[in-house]
């Protein structure tokens, strides 16, 4: 539950910046950021590129919470092999979560040039 409170609040204050940016003396803090999948903005390969980045940064930021939350519970764990097992299986599945998810980013990236 605690996760879902966390993703609201980042999700509400990444909305949050598109008012700011109204204002003529304030810059796109997130300027160049995303790759460019084509010329025009309202193309639909630009768009799936800036959603499909969008939702990689979030799998990486899941994550890299993963990867500490695994580390706590095998730092924490003491003498309960148990728990110790637990956490180790956490940092493994999360290093190969970012594995797939760094992989993931480079194939869509590349089959993108390769069709522009």
């Amino acid at each position: 539950m605690k996760f879902v409170i966390v993703i609201f609040i980042v999700i509400v204050a990444l909305l949050n910046l598109s008012n700011l940016a109204q204002a003529n003396h304030i810059t796109n803090p997130a300027e160049g950021i995303f790759v460019d999948f084509g010329g025009d903005n309202n193309t639909f390969g630009y768009l799936f590129g800036v959603f499909l980045n969008a939702l990689l940064g979030l799998a990486g930021i899941a994550a890299i919470l993963f990867l500490v939350i695994g580390g706590f519970q095998y730092m924490t764990s003491g003498a309960n092999q148990e728990m110790a097992e637990t956490g180790k299986k956490t940092v493994t599945n999360a290093i190969i979560g970012i594995v797939v998810i760094i992989l993931s980013y480079v194939i869509v990236n590349v089959i993108n040039n390769i069709l522009k």
